[in-house]
């Protein structure tokens, strides 16, 4: 028996009254609908009961079902919420839907189960007005509270012009003003205790180091952090709501600027799922290609978070040298792609144009240069001694916990596990690379540092690899769908320019299906789970981003600690804050 079916199986003996509908998908994830009474007691099922649990909530997100073509043919309503589960033992997904009916519906909240649900279903809330009954705070997140209506539903706008213009007058001023008020009761925090009186401290919005515009509000006793609750959604440009208006093609650019560090590493996530669903197979020299330019914009996401933390502690110095070292990476993204931070360079099928005469001097240069650098840093930063004071025992959490908080990435091979899908679940060809998954046990800021310090040395022996193994063969994929195709085959016959044509036009026409595809980006796991009906454009855009639940995380772990260890726990994370906000 398969395991989809032994899962099926266990799930029929335990709950014979309830009705499950399996769903095959383009990326085949075992997916199920069951009935919104039952969602509690089965994600418990799964969590805790079964072997091999699903132990890990990975995502939680919803669609408008409203407007799709063919959803007759599933049990689909007017909306989904999708609960994306993760087994570490098994190394699978399991995917639950279910089905909601009526204008503005509700479901039960798992926030008992998964601590990191909270912002999951508050961001369902958000975007769609769906309600979850006994969730202890459901209020919106990424829009300002003073937001109408809920933004990925149909109905709502997509473009400003689409709105009118806006007008800011008194009263717009004084609501908007009143609901930036901090009020503790709120959230259930006390204004003072049986012997003290607790402030309340906000720290931003503004722009710490290069992380982004956030604002965290602290209840303090003295220095001591009592409570933490961040504000997010600065930075929310409606990342996913544009994949619905964009086509296939040109949505590839905005991808650039979910982690702005990652570069091409956005491209990948968003182009494996599309490739999924039109069913490409890309070349090899595509893949190492595309492993590349990735490693490149690890090493460079890394020096920015290395320099940074360093400043966040009180260490002004590496800053500089690092970011000049990483203009020497961004030599090299230049050189290959005409870009440097976003150089939206991928493509549907391959890669924008094949690599230049010259590129493997430029990267053998670097794979030269690199290594001492890295041991002056190391001994620059992480073997000084205030540096080690700053961040050794500070941010403290256990392998349970990060799992439990959906913490992925290195803030998770910081406790001891040895978890990366580029080893675990291989794409574009990492599994032809020989690399280490660099690991601690600590699970504190100095061991998620030297987490991240190692793995700049895996990608530099990655890139080396990609150097010297460099296969031949085309930069794009000969498939119909590529976009846009080799223009060589346009004048051999009408089929093949009509196809060019509408394509460039256009762009692809992908097929129905559903497909998420998962990669382990700078800062942890990104994906994205596409839905398409069959259209010019994607139905349902998803982006699953590694910052969003670390950043969850940070009021349980900053509790007890100084504000000063907040700037190192902050630090340590490695987040961005459009990586949160999309």
């Amino acid at each position: 028996m398969s395991d989809a079916s032994a899962i099926l199986t266990s799930l029929h003996q335990q709950f014979d009254a309830v009705t499950f509908v399996p769903q095959q998908t383009v990326d085949n994830i075992d997916t199920l609908w069951l009935p919104k009474e039952n969602i509690v007691a089965v994600v418990r099922y799964l969590k805790n009961t079964i072997s091999a649990p699903f132990n890990l909530l990975y995502d939680l997100c919803g669609i408008d079902e409203r407007d799709r073509m063919g959803k007759e043919k599933l049990p689909a309503k007017d909306f989904t919420v999708i609960y994306s589960l993760f087994s570490l033992d098994r190394n699978k997904f399991i995917r639950l839907k279910v089905a909601l009916e009526g204008e503005y519906p509700s479901i039960p909240s798992i926030t008992s189960l998964f601590k990191n649900a909270n912002w999951y279903e508050r961001e369902v809330y958000d975007m769609f007005g769906i309600k979850f009954e006994g969730h202890p705070h459901l209020q919106r997140i990424l829009m300002p509270l003073t937001w109408q209506g809920h933004p990925l539903r149909k109905e709502h706008p997509a473009r400003a012009t689409e709105i009118g213009p806006y007008r800011l007058i008194n009263e717009t001023i004084d609501r908007e003003q009143d609901a930036l008020q901090f009020k503790p009761e709120e959230w259930g925090m006390k204004r003072e205790s049986d012997d003290a009186d607790f402030m309340f401290l906000n720290i931003g919005p503004q722009h710490p180091g290069t992380h982004g515009v956030l604002r965290i509000v602290l209840q303090l006793d003295g220095e001591d952090i009592v409570d933490a609750v961040p504000e997010i959604g600065f930075h929310h440009r409606g990342a996913e709501k544009m994949g619905e208006r964009q086509s296939w093609h040109t949505y590839i650019p905005y991808t650039d600027r979910i982690d702005y560090l990652g570069g091409v590493m956005n491209n990948l996530a968003y182009l494996l799922a599309v490739e999924k669903l039109a069913g490409i197979e890309v070349p090899d020299r595509v893949k190492v290609i595309r492993v590349m330019l990735c490693e490149l914009f690890r090493i460079s996401s890394h020096l920015v978070w290395f320099g940074t933390f360093a400043q966040d502690v009180g260490q002004l110095s590496p800053v500089f040298y690092m970011f000049t070292d990483r203009e020497k990476v961004f030599d090299i993204i230049e050189a290959v792609c005409g870009g440097r931070m976003h150089p939206n360079w991928f493509r549907i099928g391959g890669v924008a144009q094949d690599l230049p005469k010259g590129w493997d001097g430029l990267v053998r240069d670097f794979v030269k240069y690199f290594p001492p650098k890295i041991k002056e840093y190391t001994n620059m930063v992480i073997r000084n001694s205030l540096f080690k004071g700053r961040t050794k025992g500070i941010g403290v959490y256990t392998l349970d916990e990060a799992i439990e908080w959906g913490v992925t990435g290195p803030g998770l091979r910081a406790c001891g596990l040895d978890w990366d899908f580029r080893k675990k679940q291989p794409y574009s060809g990492y599994e032809m690379f020989d690399f280490e998954i660099p690991t601690a046990q600590n699970g504190d800021c100095f061991d998620r540092a030297v987490v991240r310090v190692e793995e700049l040395w895996q990608s530099l022996r990655i890139i080396e690899q990609c150097l010297n193994n460099m296969p031949e063969g085309n930069y794009k994929a000969d498939h119909p769908l590529t976009t846009p195709p080799l223009k060589k085959y346009t004048m051999q016959d009408i089929e093949t320019l009509i196809t060019h044509f509408l394509n460039v036009s256009w762009g692809p026409v992908i097929p129905a299906g559903e497909a998420m595809s998962c990669i382990e980006a700078t800062k942890g796991a990104n994906s994205y789970y596409l839905v398409s009906d069959g259209n010019t454009s994607s139905y349902r855009t998803r982006i699953r981003t590694p910052s969003f639940p670390h950043m969850q995380m940070v009021p349980y772990v900053s509790k007890g600690y100084t504000v000063a260890d907040l700037l190192s726990i902050l630090g340590s994370v490695d987040f961005v804050l459009a990586d949160i906000d999309r």
